[in-house]
């Protein structure tokens, strides 16, 4: 008979789980280690062995039996039909009260499914999110746990345990029921993606209208790094710009082909926020970017044709203020991206009754994650001053933050789009500024359009109710409630 002694057990011995259970293994915890393969599983103890105490197993009895009750799995496979194996597999030894943790990038439906399923058959899950990537999961990720609060008071106080801190408190939350966890990492995967092509767009503006080397640009970032856009992604992208490749001796970024790719957390958070209705632009813009970088053929036959630029020719007569510019524009597009992603979990929480408490995912998201930055601590104070902040570049901090970089993020779409290059999550998030601003917009002449050809209705700025008009007819307007 295989002993009960082990804490929590991982299952999935992947680069990332195998570093999960190091990590568990490191702060004290007797960890469970389970493979489909034994190989990943006996090359993990004999590389990593004396991290911590590790029970290896070679079949999932025998795995779940060396589980204490209730015994907690955190599953580590490849999200999709593997995982829903995995599960129904692990549900034939474990009992009723046990908890089934999902740790992978789960698409938030499939969680919802999954945590229903199973919670009628007795059984919590918890569908969770973990960001930080190899290093994090070894070292300290931010993790998203969503469930039950009954499985978060058994599996909370381990995940907090092995989470990055920052001033002395875990980057780990209990977020919500079912989805809600998967949910917002789902999001903070999308901001990700914003936030990287902003980065992006931000380099080649300075290569382009300066003609700065990238080692060049890569000591402006780390000098950014310094200031309010210090951050893990510019951290890492002035370490890659200063990068050298050893085979042709040329600046690792050139000989990297310009293709990105993705698995597939941006698309679902821009499809979700066209279900909820929520303007994610920049995020959007981003996820775009990358499908049309890697739009070969459509792209090959654009240069084919020679398609007319009409550039009107860098005229940069200030270098340091272009730069400055530049830093500005990021900023507070950095800024936009942040606000719409906020909004896009309140907006799921709303309609999922999740009730997300949007300070304490701005809290958990200081350290560990690939999304780290010095002003999620300025995004936190901003939810703590009002948790049911209708938008966060309203709030007095950010509303100061992003006027002070108008003009320069004005002159920065503008310059670009006369000389050619795409910006489209600068350009995409200045146009939210200003819609969202605005006094006035053209949706009125829309609404009447749709009126016109549809009879859909349109309310009126002066009196209450929902209005038509008779546009076939005598033009005379009814009103409908």
């Amino acid at each position: 008979m295989t002993e009960a002694v082990a804490d929590i057990g991982v299952t999935g011995l992947a680069v990332m789980g195998s570093n999960l259970a190091r990590n568990l293994a490191r702060n004290g915890y007797t960890v469970a280690l389970h493979n489909r393969s034994w190989s990943k599983t006996a090359a993990l103890l004999e590389a990593h062995g004396s991290d911590g105490e590790f029970v290896a197993s070679e079949s999932v009895a025998d795995f779940v039996a060396s589980l204490k009750r209730p015994r907690t799995v955190l599953i580590m496979v490849k999200a999709g039909a593997a995982t829903d194996a995995v599960i129904e597999e692990l549900t034939q030894h474990l009992e009723p009260g046990d908890i089934i943790v999902d740790g992978g990038n789960a698409h938030f439906p499939d969680t919802i499914r999954r945590e229903k399923d199973l919670s009628a058959r007795g059984f919590h899950f918890v569908g969770t999110g973990v960001s930080g990537g190899e290093e994090g999961a070894l070292n300290g990720p931010a993790i998203m746990p969503g469930g039950t609060r009954e499985a978060y008071d058994t599996l909370g106080p381990m995940l907090e345990k092995i989470s990055a801190h920052v001033d002395g408190v875990p980057c780990c939350t209990y977020i919500g029921p079912d989805g809600a966890g998967h949910y917002v990492k789902m999001v903070h995967n999308g901001i990700e993606y914003a936030d990287m092509q902003l980065i992006a767009e931000a380099y080649d503006l300075l290569r382009t209208a300066l003609g700065l080397s990238a080692a060049e640009i890569g000591e402006i970032f780390a000098d950014w790094n310094t200031g309010d856009l210090e951050s893990y992604l510019i951290e890492i992208t002035a370490t890659v710009l200063a990068h050298t490749d050893a085979e042709t001796g040329k600046a690792f970024v050139d000989v990297v082909a310009d293709q990105a790719e993705q698995k597939g957390t941006g698309r679902w958070t821009v499809q979700s926020a066209l279900d909820l209705g929520v303007p994610i632009t920049g995020i959007a813009e981003a996820t775009f970017a990358r499908a049309l970088s890697g739009s070969v053929p459509q792209r090959e036959a654009a240069r084919a044709a020679d398609l007319a630029a009409a550039t009107a020719g860098w005229d940069v007569p200030d270098r340091d203020a272009f730069i400055e510019d530049v830093r500005r524009a990021l900023y507070a597009s950095k800024v936009v991206a942040y606000s719409q992603g906020f909004d896009q979990i309140a907006a799921a929480s709303a309609e999922h009754g999740w009730d997300v408490d949007r300070g304490a995912c701005a809290r958990i998201w200081r350290g560990g994650c690939i999304i780290r930055a010095r002003f999620l601590n300025r995004i936190t104070e901003a939810y703590e001053r009002d948790a049911n902040l209708p938008l966060l570049i309203a709030d007095e901090y950010f509303a100061s933050a992003v006027s002070n970089g108008v003009e320069s993020w004005r002159r920065v779409v503008s310059q670009a789009a006369l000389n050619g290059v795409p910006v489209p999550a600068f350009a995409s998030s200045l146009a939210y500024y200003d819609g969202v601003r605005a006094e006035h917009l053209p949706a009125a002449l829309i609404q009447a359009q749709r009126d016109f050809f549809g009879a859909h209705t349109y309310h009126r700025v002066d009196k209450d109710g929902v209005f038509h008009t008779e546009w076939s007819a005598d033009r005379s307007e009814t009103q409908q409630s």
